[in-house]
């Protein structure tokens, strides 16, 4: 029988570790240099250029981000890798420093040639402007003259053409797009044309509309359109959020049982001016004096935000018929006559 002697097997065992070890560690060189090169190549690929250049337009808006700046360069097929043109804004601290507006670039640049073009500032210059909740297209249209140079009478000739609508909420032939034109803040080209700002607006609407429960339209008997008239009422009415779901109640239950709305706004939207409303008032001849006139007004009185939007299309589930606001614009709310010359005698004075 032989016997194993213990060093010499020490020896070896020590020796294939060695060389296992020594075999490894020429894999990971060979994996990292590998690697090393493969990045070095697709760095190189990612920031050259190559192929036809053809002429873009991109529209950087106010505060955009690097991978914003990013995505865009990329949807347009002026750079190749988005992440590596990130990568290139963190590292350099460029992230949020170019200005606003529209640049004219090609497609197919080196991101060098990307950077000394974002560098030089915009061919065309941004300016942000801000819509606020509850203004009517008159109102609109001071501010585009005011933040753009946009003509007050250019806008309402465009505004009340006719020519815009916005399936299914606003339908072909509606004359104005009052009550359409959506309150937000937005970049617009300092050559802005009405047609620009308008269906920018309603590109808007659009967007924020889409996920809304319009099938509840149905079922409170008013179509689209009228649902937005309901909107634009609860917005130019309602000065806390709570009570825009029961205004929203009140108009619906009047509707139901066929009772004049008596909605103060109305009559100041057919007056064109936002004052407390007079006795004579009540009385002028419009379409929109809801004192009058049964049933809804014509048309939207103002641009409402999304929570009047939501409102309108789900209502709260009350019986109200009469509210009255007290002096710090909160609501208190009747179901009776009675009650409600309660509440006007406690609340309106």
């Amino acid at each position: 029988m032989l016997e194993t002697i213990p060093g010499r097997t020490d020896r070896r065992a020590r020796r294939r570790e060695r060389r296992r070890g020594l075999v490894i560690l020429v894999v990971v060189v060979v994996l990292l240099g590998g690697a090393a090169v493969g990045i070095g190549a697709f760095y190189t690929w990612a920031t050259g250029a190559s192929g036809p250049q053809s002429r873009v337009e991109v529209m950087i808006p106010q505060g955009a981000t690097g991978t914003q700046i990013a995505d865009l360069l990329k949807q347009k097929d002026v750079i190749r890798s988005a992440f590596v043109f990130r990568l290139i804004l963190h590292v350099r601290h460029l992230s949020g420093s170019f200005q606003a507006g529209q640049y004219t670039l090609t497609t197919n640049m080196s991101v060098s040639a990307v950077l000394d073009a974002l560098k030089k500032g915009p061919t065309i210059a941004a300016t942000r402007v801000a819509f606020p909740e509850g203004l009517t297209v008159a109102q609109i249209a001071q501010i585009a003259r005011d933040k753009l140079k946009i003509g007050v009478k250019a806008f309402l000739t465009a505004a009340t053409s006719g020519t815009y609508s916005l399936p299914p909420y606003l339908p072909a032939g509606t004359k104005s797009v009052e009550g359409f034109l959506f309150p937000n803040t937005y970049d617009f080209l300092d050559n802005a044309t009405p047609a620009d700002v308008i269906n920018r607006l309603l590109e808007q609407f659009r967007a924020t509309a889409q996920d809304l429960p319009w099938a509840n339209a149905r079922a409170l008997h008013v179509s689209d359109y009228q649902a937005v008239i309901v909107a634009s009422m609860i917005e130019r009415e309602a000065k806390f959020d709570a009570d825009r779901p029961l205004i929203a109640a009140v108009i619906y239950n009047r509707l139901m049982k066929g009772m004049a709305l008596q909605i103060d706004a109305t009559i100041q939207y057919a007056l064109g001016r936002n004052r407390p409303i007079t006795d004579a008032d009540k009385k002028i001849k419009s379409a929109y004096n809801t004192y009058l006139h049964a049933g809804l007004p014509p048309g939207p009185i103002a641009s409402a935000g999304l929570k009047s939007l939501v409102a309108a299309l789900a209502p709260a589930h009350v019986p109200y018929l009469y509210y009255v606001a007290d002096s710090s614009g909160h609501n208190h709310y009747a179901t009776t006559y009675q009650e409600f010359l309660q509440l006007k005698a406690k609340y309106a004075g």
